[in-house]
């Protein structure tokens, strides 16, 4: 298919579009278009809803979503940025960007679009990038348009109108350390087809839709990513909603909120649990983001590779760096993932395997392992793997000292069946505790507010375990 942004129609274009308007001439490929950016082309778009204005040649419509059968969703956002109103004709307002938004944020699991089509620059798209050129992007484009891609997160986002071609290094939809890792976006400006100075008009790439991706492809990160050039604007939005959820508390019984989290659960949350829920709105009070790269991938200069036992494919084995015991370690993925449920089919495997691996030899020595995953507060996915002597303690010990210690602090820590998987009761974003034992015995705990960092080395620190209490944090 072929997607123009800018200006379809040029000043001199009357007798041209005739011959495609009659059928005299045909567009070889289905081509899709914006609508208009002036007064003077707006008799050429008979329908602001969009329809097809010769064979093979439609135009989208002022705003919505094209969806293809291949499952590629298309964003669009016809015309400029209205400098009055009512709004003229050819011009979006802040409705417009705020109606296209919840259409799509409505959506159960939106997770962005595959495509963003404007006509207008973003405004600050040049934040923390690469040259513009001539182009200043704190004064030129729109400040809707930014906004509008801070929540829909399109993978392209294609735009015109500036008249030159300006394709920005690839920034990212996350925060580093703070959020799950999500997809990044790639902003192509083009320039005015059969200009003189030969500037880049045509962009060619072929697209494989994100709903028929995996999601550790989905979210992998380039080399040359970016801070996202719109954050100012993501802050802005996350006080707002941070406002509104307190203003919206004062209005309604603050039991309400919480009964309707634990509705599946099918009991109450223990007395304290209001304190806990009532801290939630402090969350969007962030700790400032880290400059240097994550500690945990293994080609990162930061990674203590003097601590490193073994190297697979997908994953490696480190001891870990002030570990409960001296044969405490680590099961980390070389690439980049957050959490176990993000991980790709081969890398789980591998995983699958080191853990096998540790099983045998702990035995071997006369041992069984525990294993437990925090997805919290955590950038890079880290597997505890701690070795406690059979002699010590029994599994359902473990087991219960896990249970105990967690209603003691009033978190609820449940058993998962025998044969499902950690990733049939989280979904990739979901912050989480979980355990497992060599028995294969698995115990988790979905993090809705706060949580304790060093839960797990305290449970297996503790007296009934260890009795490493000075090794506990």
């Amino acid at each position: 298919m072929l997607l123009c942004v800018g200006n379809f129609f040029g000043s001199t274009s009357e007798a041209e579009w005739d011959e495609y308007r009659t059928g005299a001439k045909k567009a070889p490929i289905p081509t899709y278009v914006l609508g208009a950016n002036n007064q003077d082309t707006l008799s050429y778009f008979p329908d602001v809803s969009g329809c097809e204005l010769a064979e093979n040649i439609t135009y989208l419509g002022r705003r919505g979503v094209f969806s293809g059968c291949s499952g590629l969703q298309v964003a669009y956002l016809s015309g400029t940025e209205a400098q009055q109103q009512p709004a003229p004709a050819h011009s979006f307002s802040a409705k417009d960007v705020a109606e296209l938004k919840t259409s799509l944020l409505a959506t159960p699991n939106f997770r962005g679009v595959d495509i963003l089509l404007t006509s207008p620059w973003p405004r600050d798209v040049g934040t923390y990038a690469n040259s513009t050129g001539e182009i200043d992007t704190k004064k030129c484009g729109s400040k809707l348009v930014s906004d509008l891609a801070v929540s829909l997160k399109p993978r392209y986002h294609f735009a015109a109108l500036e008249k030159t071609y300006y394709e920005r290094l690839p920034y990212r939809n996350h925060t580093v350390l703070q959020e799950t890792p999500q997809h990044v976006t790639r902003f192509i400006a083009l320039a005015d087809v059969g200009n003189t100075s030969k500037k880049k008009y045509l962009y060619a790439f072929s697209i494989v839709p994100m709903s028929a991706m995996e999601h550790a492809e989905l979210v992998k990160q380039p080399q040359d990513v970016t801070e996202n050039p719109y954050r100012k604007l993501q802050k802005e939005a996350q006080n707002t909603k941070a406002t509104l959820f307190l203003f919206s508390k004062q209005e309604e019984p603050a039991c309400q909120f919480f009964f309707d989290l634990n509705k599946q659960q099918g009991k109450k949350r223990p007395s304290d649990g209001r304190e806990r829920g009532d801290s939630q709105p402090k969350q969007a009070k962030k700790p400032p983001q880290p400059t240097g790269p994550c500690w945990f991938c293994l080609a990162s200069p930061e990674v203590e590779k003097h601590l490193v036992v073994s190297i697979g494919t997908h994953c490696y084995l480190a001891l870990a760096k002030g570990g409960l015991l001296p044969d405490h370690v680590l099961i980390l993925p070389i690439g980049h993932y957050q959490s176990v449920v993000d991980l790709s089919s081969e890398v789980l495997e591998e995983v699958t395997k080191y853990k096998s691996a540790l099983k045998e030899f702990f035995r071997s020595k006369g041992k069984r392992y525990v294993l437990f995953e925090r997805n919290y507060r955590s950038q890079h996915l880290q597997l505890q793997v701690i070795p406690v002597p059979l002699d010590l303690c029994t599994s359902e010990d473990i087991k219960e000292s896990f249970i105990a210690q967690a209603q003691e602090q009033q978190i609820e820590l449940l058993e998962i069946p025998e044969h499902s998987d950690i990733t049939q009761v989280a979904q990739p974003g979901m912050p989480y505790f979980y355990v497992e034992l060599d028995t294969g015995e698995k115990l988790f705990h979905r993090i809705r507010g706060r949580f304790p960092l060093q839960f797990g080395r305290e449970v297996l620190a503790s007296a009934a375990l260890l009795a490493l209490p000075e090794r506990a944090d």
